[in-house]
């Protein structure tokens, strides 16, 4: 089979598992009463809750008898003590944990304390105002990035290992040795200059780092850990210390006292510029985390067309173009999860060479 083939069967694999599993599974950790997604307002819910992160796997679900298929994830809390065991005792958010005598119940997707009977105290937004213990659980997302770190760690030992023992790269490493000379030769050195071997180690990890993650969140496991704030944050964090500590004398000038430019410009322009240090890892993180989640629920709220649009153009109809509308999509977003990828990495490389130019005065 050629490759074109192999790409399209892989394609059309996923997107078939992903429509699978929105029509049969239902909103577990919401509700945990299963069934199939078949309103608006549950579609609307089991979109929101496939982006969350979630305590356990759920492949999908069984007909209308609401048996989750998935496996649980290791459960870590602090709570005056440490209390460690596995996802499987909330049964997808119907039953209360109990561990050392305390009584734990998760509600959308975060765990809080409470009695035996699992009541929770609702404040006037239905929010809990239970105590919540520190979660420290390996969950999905977790997951997600202690997988995409072995993949990176064993393709990149065996890379290096080539080039130690000056041999052809073989393998995984044909395939990661061009895209290393890529990042190394189009995004760092025109951007960093005569400096940029000492901040490859960094912009490797970036980039594939992120791109491997986003491709993962294109399988129907439901990852979405580029869609998470948080570690979108960590990320932009990274090339927010790195820049700053590799700031020289000329760039902290030309931001707190902008050489050739009259006094009363100088105090005007620099808080101007002081906020401009923390506005570029701001839109890193916020370009990185609001393109993958609009991916992913654009994809989803097409895959759901099958349903809404069931009564009104028949299920055969309705079904064929949800189908042919998500797999355009689902083509695109490979491209995004390369795209995303690259434009992380060209803007750190970008503020690192802004950072440690070398400006000649006359």
């Amino acid at each position: 089979m050629s490759n074109k083939t192999i790409s399209l069967l892989s394609i059309l694999t996923l997107l078939f598992f992903s429509s699978v599993a929105f029509a049969s599974s239902g909103s577990e950790g919401e509700q945990g009463e299963g069934g199939p997604v078949d309103t608006q307002e549950e579609i609307n819910a089991y979109i929101k809750h496939h982006l969350q992160d979630a305590h356990d796997f759920t492949l999908f679900t069984l007909g209308e008898s609401g048996k989750h298929i998935g496996f649980p994830l290791p459960v870590i809390l602090w709570d005056d003590g440490l209390h460690v065991f596995m996802s499987s005792k909330f049964d997808h958010g119907t039953t209360v944990a109990e561990s050392k005598g305390n009584y734990y119940k998760i509600y959308h997707g975060k765990i809080y304390k409470t009695n035996a009977a699992g009541e929770l105290n609702m404040d006037d937004h239905d929010h809990p105002t239970n105590a919540r213990p520190l979660d420290l659980s390996i969950t999905k997302n977790v997951v997600g990035m202690l997988f995409a770190s072995a993949l990176l760690f064993f393709g990149f030992v065996g890379l290096a290992k080539n080039y130690k023992n000056r041999s052809i790269p073989k393998g995984v490493g044909r395939v990661l040795e061009p895209l290393v000379i890529y990042v190394r030769d189009e995004i760092a050195r025109p951007n960093i200059g005569d400096k940029t071997d000492r901040y490859m180690p960094f912009l490797l990890t970036a980039f594939f780092y992120i791109w491997i993650l986003n491709l993962l969140g294109l399988t129907p496991l439901g990852f979405n850990v580029t869609g998470n704030i948080a570690v979108t944050v960590c990320l932009a964090l990274f090339t927010f210390f790195i820049v700053q500590f590799s700031g020289n004398k000329d760039y902290w000038k030309h931001i707190f006292w902008m050489p050739g430019v009259p006094i009363p410009m100088k105090i005007l322009l620099m808080p101007i510029e002081l906020l401009g240090v923390f506005t570029k890892p701001f839109a890193l993180l916020i370009r990185l985390f609001a393109n993958i989640t609009a991916g992913h629920f654009v994809v989803m709220s097409l895959i759901a067309l099958t349903i809404t649009m069931k009564a009104t153009f028949g299920p055969v109809a309705a079904t064929g173009m949800s189908f042919a509308l998500a797999l355009f999509i689902t083509v695109i977003e490979i491209l995004v999860a390369f795209l995303q990828a690259y434009i992380f990495t060209m803007l750190s490389a970008l503020f690192i060479g802004m950072a440690v130019e070398e400006h000649e005065h006359h």
